[in-house]
């Protein structure tokens, strides 16, 4: 997984940023065409063959911030064109991901690569555990690349660490095989077996994988005078340093109307669910799964459909927080703003959800605005969570808050998929094959399972800003800030 920070993250950050100045400026038609140019002047070091080449993929970039899938890219189409079509915009399009083909590096395929570290040792456990004797030992070791299935046996087993693998990183960070190359050797997504996790996108270092950016729908709504409101995922006080209001007065201060905390979404989602895995466990089921994760219920619908009966039939925080957004003011427009990718897929599919942002969109706004976050007084909300509901953005934190909402809080033997990768994939593969009756069940085997695409939870998405560990430290403070405790909630009811 790369480091958030990195260079196509700070390019896709200040192509927003320009972006939102030119629309407060109300100049984006005749400004867009020049981001490119500021961005590499005439005298810039190329990253690439040239600058010219440089610039044509800011071009590029810039056409998916404006929310235009790059698929359809026209070359002869001058950007103010494309800025104008995203103005009159009346909404997003699908599919939420698009691919950069002139960014992709065609990675060669995933192999095993002998280094110059490989001392031809005499023990040669690389070539004695080498299931198809692939490996012939001399000076050095060679890997016949005919006979090679690239298992990583040789890699396992070298005590010099001089074999390594070369990977395709966006492939191999898919957990469901939605990526593969097309004749020319460029990758492309498969959208009937995409979960959408997020997962080829912050892996992909060329940024050839982009979501397409609502930033421009929303704040254009907002520079209209519209009533557009926030609604912000816990996740995303980590991310800005923030104290418990402060998030709420520098969103309003960008322009939304009102702002509400997804946790108290949470808190009804885990009422919901408590319930319902109370009725399943009364009538023999073997065990539910959450619903809150949207990348998680595509992926039993696509690919576990052995457990879609297990899948919790409660909707998620953020169609919850929606309704309570429309229902304070029908004609509001409802802005959930997360670090996840597939809440813009779950989003496109709600109707209570007219626009979803990133963090990354969220930030890009406040930095255009010149918004500090922790500099600001707090303007908490009237409607404050509990700590379990704020909670939901770790790996754990829903089966917890589940847990604590039981009459008898014994009955729940939780099980956690901390996060969808291949052997996340494998083990929800197991419990379908327990639910099916296809494998026998195993003592104590979990009843509920909580499963997070994410590793780590939500603070771990794909489109966070801050450190998924330091991220967790500051949502701990932020979680016990002035929120209620659902234990003693609990026990009041």
């Amino acid at each position: 997984m790369l480091n958030i920070n990195n260079d196509v993250s700070h390019k896709k950050n200040e192509i927003l940023v320009q972006i939102i100045k030119a629309m407060m400026n109300k100049s984006l038609e005749n400004d867009v065409h020049f981001i490119p140019r500021k961005m590499v002047p005439r005298d810039a070091t190329p990253k690439t063959c040239c600058i010219f080449h440089d610039r044509e993929l800011l071009r590029q970039r810039t056409i998916a911030q404006l929310g235009f899938s790059l698929e359809e890219y026209d070359d002869e189409k001058p950007l103010a064109l494309y800025a104008k079509e995203a103005l009159a915009r009346e909404k997003p399009s699908m599919p939420i991901l698009t691919f950069l083909h002139e960014a992709c590096n065609a990675c060669v395929t995933s192999h095993y690569l002998v280094t110059n570290a490989c001392q031809g040792c005499l023990a040669r456990p690389c070539m004695m555990n080498c299931p198809k004797k692939a490996i012939t030992v001399g000076k050095q070791a060679t890997i016949d690349a005919t006979k090679c299935i690239n298992c990583g046996m040789c890699m396992q087993n070298c005590p010099y660490h001089a074999i390594i693998k070369i990977p395709v990183p966006c492939e191999e960070a898919c957990p469901v095989g939605a990526i593969t190359k097309d004749e020319q050797g460029k990758e492309r997504i498969d959208y009937d077996k995409c979960i959408f996790c997020g997962n080829c996108m912050r892996n992909c270092p060329f940024g050839a994988i982009m979501t397409k950016s609502q930033l421009v729908d929303v704040f254009a709504h907002i520079l209209n005078g519209k009533k557009v409101v926030a609604m912000y995922a816990p996740a995303i006080a980590a991310q800005f340093r923030a104290k418990p209001g402060q998030l709420e007065s520098a969103l309003k201060q960008a322009g939304f109307s009102r702002v509400w905390e997804v946790a108290i979404g949470a808190d009804v989602c885990a009422d919901n669910e408590s319930k319902e895995f109370q009725e399943r466990m009364e009538r023999g089921d073997k065990l539910m799964t959450t619903s809150c994760c949207p990348a998680y219920v595509r992926a039993v619908r696509v690919h576990v459909p052995s457990l879609n009966e297990c899948v919790s039939e409660t909707r998620t925080p953020m169609h919850y927080t929606a309704e309570i957004a429309k229902k304070a003011d029908p004609d509001c427009i409802t802005v959930f703003i997360g670090p996840c990718v597939a809440k813009r897929y779950e989003g496109a599919n709600d109707d209570l959800v007219d626009y979803v942002l990133s963090i990354q969109d969220i930030g890009a706004l406040l930095m255009a605005k010149n918004i500090e976050v922790a500099s600001l007084e707090p303007e908490p909300d009237s409607i404050i969570p509990t700590a379990s509901g704020r909670n939901f953005a770790v790996s754990g934190g829903v089966a917890e808050s589940i847990k604590v909402r039981l009459p008898d809080p014994s009955i729940l033997r939780p099980g956690v998929i901390n996060g969808l990768n291949k052997a996340g994939m494998a083990q929800l593969a197991t419990y379908g094959k327990i639910n099916s009756g296809a494998m026998p069940t195993p003592p104590n085997c979990a009843n509920l399972v909580e499963v997070m695409a994410c590793e780590g939870g939500c603070v771990g998405g794909p489109a966070v800003i801050t450190n998924p560990k330091v991220a967790t430290v500051l949502l701990k403070n932020y979680v016990t800030a002035g929120a209620i405790d659902a234990d003693k909630m609990a026990k009041k009811e």
